[in-house]
């Protein structure tokens, strides 16, 4: 499966030090595009993890047909517009925790996935050691 991962960085973040080296730890699954707020940044984070496929647009990145599964990594407040996104154009998400600002936020995501029929699933990454 392809994953695309939206909210990288090639030096810090939860997408750096968790996401991208347990996707490649798992047999099944190769990381498919990245995206990052800038251009540059999507860049530098792909050549950081070998990645050819990096943009700085989101939607390019839930609309790619090798992307199954989308990863969005970024803080709360972008998550229902991305979220949404990728939901609309069909995609598998997983979205770190909390999945939105409100309840609100959630049961419009949650409500948009059930038409769509896509899985989802919120993610929670060990904060604290």
């Amino acid at each position: 499966m392809g994953v695309g991962i939206i909210g990288v960085s090639p030096a810090r973040g939860w997408a750096t030090t968790a996401h991208i080296p347990a996707l490649r730890a798992l047999p099944n699954y190769r990381i498919a595009a990245l995206s990052a707020r800038s251009a540059e940044s999507a860049r530098a984070a792909g050549q950081v993890f070998g990645v050819g496929a990096v943009v700085s647009d989101y939607e390019q990145l839930v609309t790619q047909p090798d992307v199954d599964v989308v990863a969005v990594t970024v803080k709360v407040p972008h998550h229902r517009e991305l979220v949404s996104a990728a939901l609309a154009a069909g995609k598998t998400v997983y979205c770190e925790w909390p999945l939105g600002r409100d309840l609100e936020d959630a049961r419009a995501m949650a409500a948009l996935a059930a038409k769509q029929g896509v899985r989802t699933v919120v993610g929670l990454q060990a904060r604290q050691a």
